[in-house]
Parts: C-alpha cells; structure tokens; sequence
C-alpha cells in the first residue's frame, strides 16, 4: 500500500533530508520512486523557443532579458507551420512532449498570443503532450490554452521567496504563485521547479521545494536546474554546482513529491553519464531531449539515445490528447 502523500512539510524536515548521508538519502528517494513512478521509464521533452530574446524582465540568470549585454539578438514569433515542422521532427526523433518557450514577461491578448493558441492545437493534433512557457497568464488566458488542448504550462519559482529579491526585481514571489493557480484553475498541469547555483544557501534550496512540496496537488512536473552561466548576465561568474548538490537535491525533490515527474533539466549536459545514471537511479525520469534540438541525425539526440539504452531505460509514452484539427494559413 502506498503511503500518503504529504502537503504539509516543515523547512526543518526538509533540511533533514538534505543532510542524511548520501546511501540514505538514496534509499528513500529510489523507494518513492518505486512506489509512485512507472520503472524503467523517461518521459522525453523537445524544447523549442518560438520567440527569443528583448525580454523586459531582469532574472540575473536569463540571457533573455533586454537588461543584460549578452549578445543575444531579439526574435519575432516564429512562424506556425516552422513550429508544425519542428514537433513533427521531435515525435519522430521519439519525444512525447513538445515544450514552446516565448521570452515574454506576461502574455497579452494580441495576434501572438491567438498564433501560440493555434500552435497548441496543432502539436496536440499530431499526438504529442504539449506544453508552454510564456511569462504571467491571467486566468482566462490559461483557460483559452486549455480550450486549445495544452497539457502542462511551465512557470517556475526559480528560488526561495527569501531569496527571490537578489534574483529578480521586476516582479514578486506572489506574481509566480499567482500565475501557477490560475494555471491550475483552467484544469492545466503545472510544472514548476527552480535552479541551484545562484549564490542561494543550502536553506533556500530546502525552503524553494518545502513551497512546491507543500501546493495541494503538487505541480506534476518538477524541473530541477543547475545555473548555466551566460557571459553579460549579473550571474556570469558564479560557481559551478557540485554534481553531489545536484544529485541531492533531485533525490530530495523525489522524496517529497513522490508522484511529480522529476525533470533533470538545465545543468544535464555537465553531467558526465555515470553521474546522469545516478540522477536517474534517484528519481529523475524526465528530460529535454536532444538540447541542440531539431535537426535529424542530432548527435545530443543520438548519446541520449544510447545512454538510455545502456540503461536499459525506455520512453515514457505519452498520455492521450485532445485532437484539433490543423489548420494552417497557406492550407
């Protein structure tokens, strides 16, 4: 019989996680996943960036923001029928979940926003779980996408609310929370992490999953990143995460979101494989797949691939969809 899952953790629980030596903590996170996780099975995520760069927000981390010198050139939309093109590509290549990221600090309702609308069918049309990240969504925004069929919206809380002021001045802690219930009030899954290495304490990263950990249902993703440092952004000289401290803080967000996807996003392609096998063994049974994405013969396609089979992992398959039919422009 599974054990109940829990919304009610204490920081100090969750710190004591942080501090088991690592075989405990190990055995706990290898046992939640067993009893909650299909095994064997990695939920494989393409990601593609409909629209880059110009970003008026000021995340320190983000080489997105028009704040920061990082030579990024701002993009317009890109075109429905490229985004049509690219998902078909990616279910090939074996992805289930297709994931389109616009740097926007909010959606507004004008003729991007219906065109995201419109690429939503069209990824759902073809069978694929699919989903967004587009900044602060009110509640009937998040409606009309799940009208559209979306799976998932992704809106991370990037830290602890104590920490979040170093990180980001141009919007609060409640704007994120705000913007994950409307999410959840449209019927929308919810996939929310955060990132580690941005000058954060051991505590804060014990607070950031305490608030996940604690939202009635959890968010059904959980993307755990480790900071990637971009030339021109404030966090440009940071440290580089140990791979222990990333480890530890998968297997601990496995231990106390037993039946989240726990997605080993950011920070993966530092991972030597030894050290991946181990983030799976911990829990981790999500991934962007092939991150220099989208062409065939993808050779980060192509290691994942035979990583996974070294493994003797296999692809998550992906749930059912609502079906749209696809109606592009030149049709």
């Amino acid at each position: 019989m599974k054990p109940s899952i829990r919304h009610d953790w204490s920081v100090k629980e969750v710190e004591a996680l942080f501090a088991l030596p690592f075989h405990e903590l190990s055995f706990r996170a290898q046992e939640a996943h067993r009893m909650f996780q299909p095994v064997g099975k990695v939920q494989l995520c393409t990601l593609s960036n409909i629209k880059s760069g110009g970003c008026p927000e000021d995340c320190a981390y983000c080489p997105q923001s028009a704040r920061h010198n990082t030579g990024l050139q701002p993009e317009r939309l890109i075109e429905r029928e490229v985004v049509l093109e690219q998902a078909l590509l990616a279910k090939d290549n074996g992805s289930t979940r297709f994931c389109m990221g616009a740097a926007w600090r909010e959606v507004r309702n004008n003729k991007d926003f219906d065109e995201v609308v419109e690429m939503v069918r069209d990824v759902g049309a073809i069978g694929l779980e699919v989903c967004c990240t587009l900044g602060m969504l009110s509640e009937q925004q998040a409606q009309r996408l799940a009208d559209a069929g979306l799976t998932a919206y992704n809106h991370n809380i990037d830290t602890s609310p104590e920490h979040y002021a170093e990180i980001i001045s141009t919007r609060g802690f409640e704007d994120r929370l705000r913007t994950i219930e409307n999410v959840r009030n449209a019927g929308i899954q919810v996939c929310s992490g955060g990132i580690i290495g941005m000058g954060e304490k051991r505590w804060d990263r014990a607070r950031m999953l305490q608030v996940l950990a604690n939202m009635d249902p959890h968010p059904e993703s959980v993307p755990i990143n480790s900071l990637v440092q971009v030339e021109g952004t404030p966090l440009e000289n940071e440290e580089d995460v140990s791979v222990w401290d990333f480890l530890r803080m998968l297997a601990v967000a496995r231990v106390l979101m037993p039946d989240s996807m726990i997605r080993l996003a950011a920070g993966r392609t530092r991972l030597n494989q030894e050290a991946q096998a181990m983030a799976f063994q911990l829990g981790a049974n999500s991934i962007f797949y092939g991150e220099k994405l989208l062409t065939t013969g993808n050779p980060e396609m192509e290691k994942d691939r035979k990583l996974l089979a070294k493994l003797g992992l296999e692809p998550l398959e992906a749930r059912p969809t609502h079906r749209h039919e696809i109606r592009l422009a030149s049709a």
